[in-house]
């Protein structure tokens, strides 16, 4: 996959390679969310036990393994968003850990602002497509997006910052092994079914290029809207509507996010979604990775 990557950026042959990168990784994910669940299980954290346990797994990925934020007495990384917004996590059934967490903000209130509104609104620069342009109960911000280094190997050198990168082959099973890489994209399929749950369709996110580009593998498709700033590494803000992310997912993930939204509304944490289709602005095609 490495090499085809390679080759997915040039010229003549890049359109084909990514097609067969699409199709492989389509193929592979509906072999994975037939065991899925019975290995890992998203849910809403919705009492302040598991929010504090949310908290904790966010300390010992930001701030005890990439430092982005100061070690804190309580030994959890919270801050003011946290008041409103809905926070998602992944278990491993097997060992009983969080294998992830997420958060979506929301603006309950006229004066609220997003995240990126409030640090990274100097990086805008599609006119049309910032938060400003939306109704505040229609727009919302996935961040803080965290997968603990249990479930990955230590490639800190090469991805610091990154929290997704491979996994500890030496704890799991082969199976438990192939659905690990899934949990972050696991994870954005949750915020997915929450933001139309909850009728906050429009979603913004800060993020690396690159991630965004591979994505695209998958048939999540971002709009960049506004320049590179550093943000805890180089990122750039985003836009994606939520209704549109079933319509451009290849089969083996829609297959996936069946799975995920199914697994949400077992544990009574989500209630299915009206996802028909209502008037879109014509300038998106296409919620992620945010801090």
């Amino acid at each position: 996959m490495k090499s085809l990557r390679t080759l997915a950026d040039k010229p003549i042959i890049g359109g084909v390679v990514k097609k067969a990168m699409s199709k492989m990784a389509s193929n592979d994910a509906k072999a994975i969310s037939e065991h899925f669940s019975q290995y890992l299980r998203p849910q809403i954290a919705s009492s302040d036990e598991l929010k504090h346990a949310v908290y904790r797994l966010r300390h010992e990925v930001y701030c005890e393994e990439l430092h982005f934020e100061d070690i804190k007495e309580s030994y959890e990384e919270s801050d003011t968003f946290d008041e409103r917004s809905v926070h998602c996590f992944v278990r491993h059934l097997t060992s009983q850990k969080l294998a992830g967490t997420v958060r979506m903000v929301e603006c309950r209130n006229a004066g609220d602002k997003l995240p990126i509104e409030e640090f990274c609104s100097h990086s805008f620069e599609h006119p049309e497509l910032i938060p400003t342009n939306f109704p505040r109960d229609s727009i919302c911000e996935i961040s803080r997006l965290a997968v603990p280094s249990y479930f990955r190997k230590r490639a800190i050198d090469q991805f610091k910052g990154a929290a997704t990168g491979a996994i500890n082959e030496s704890i799991f099973s082969e199976t438990e092994l192939r659905c690990f890489p899934y949990i972050a994209i696991c994870l954005y399929m949750a915020a997915t079914s929450m933001a139309l749950q909850a009728g906050r369709i429009n979603g913004f996110v800060m993020m690396e290029p690159r991630l965004a580009r591979s994505l695209t593998f998958v048939g999540i498709h971002f709009v960049q809207i506004g320049k590179l700033i550093e943000f805890h590494g180089q990122r750039a803000p985003f836009y994606i509507n939520a209704r549109q992310i079933r319509d451009n997912l290849s089969p083996g993930y829609i297959k996936l996010l069946d799975s995920v939204e199914r697994e949400l509304i077992n544990s009574g944490s989500l209630h299915r979604a009206d996802t028909s289709a209502e008037t879109v602005d014509t300038f998106t095609n296409p919620v992620l990775i945010g801090i």
